[in-house]
């Protein structure tokens, strides 16, 4: 008489909040980047009417290639972490032991880098960035690009590194309950399937039967 298999697990809200959470987030650095590539021609026009005759037009041009790059880079790695947070977000919900120790480190380096923009972001509007007195044209181009951002630019970049903060304090959170533990724990590395049945040890593998010996006059 053999046993029946036994009940699959269910993954634990915990979980699947935690993933949603990710998956948020990773929509989130996909706005984020097309929104900044989207603004970056409207801000270079305003930035080029407002030094327009203040400067060499070579100095203007090198001040310009520089927002673009930065603003390009910026944006690749926002959709790069964006595809991290999605994969970690899969990895979770198939129950994989490394997705979730992943999502710690992720969460520990992004909650850093998200206090570090926060805390510089204020430093500038309560100290903005002075140069050397012998470079004054270099210091007022450079001051006037966060003039050629929209007015809601500033605030949407404080917003998004509280928000940074917040997902993934909330994403750590779920993940080290009990209920997200023990579900982690009964799955195995490589298939996601439980380790054992409940109250009993590992099923063994059946084994094939012993052919006769047959005895040959």
């Amino acid at each position: 008489m053999s046993c029946p298999d036994p009940a699959p697990v269910r993954r634990p809200a915990v979980v699947t909040f935690a993933a949603a959470g990710l998956l948020l987030m990773a929509l989130g650095a996909l706005g984020y980047a097309v929104a900044s590539l989207v603004n970056l021609a409207g801000t270079v026009d305003r930035f080029r009417s407002t030094v327009a005759g203040t400067a060499d037009d070579g100095e203007i041009d090198t001040v310009v290639t520089l927002v673009r790059v930065t603003v390009v880079l910026s944006a690749v790695v926002t959709v790069l972490v964006g595809l991290l947070l999605a994969g970690l977000a899969v990895g979770l919900l198939a129950g994989r032991r490394g997705a979730r120790v992943a999502t710690w480190v992720v969460a520990g380096f992004g909650g850093c880098c998200g206090g570090g923009a926060l805390a510089l972001l204020l430093g500038q509007r309560l100290a903005p960035l002075r140069l050397a007195d012998d470079d004054p044209t270099t210091a007022a181009l450079l001051a006037a690009v966060p003039e050629a951002y929209p007015s809601w630019w500033i605030p949407l970049n404080a917003g998004v590194s509280v928000g940074q903060l917040v997902g993934y304090l909330v994403v750590t959170t779920l993940l080290v309950l009990p209920a997200a533990h023990t579900w982690f724990a009964r799955r195995t590395p490589s298939t996601g399937s439980t380790d054992q049945a409940p109250g009993g040890p590992p099923a063994q593998p059946p084994r094939d039967p012993v052919p006769p010996v047959r005895m040959t006059p």
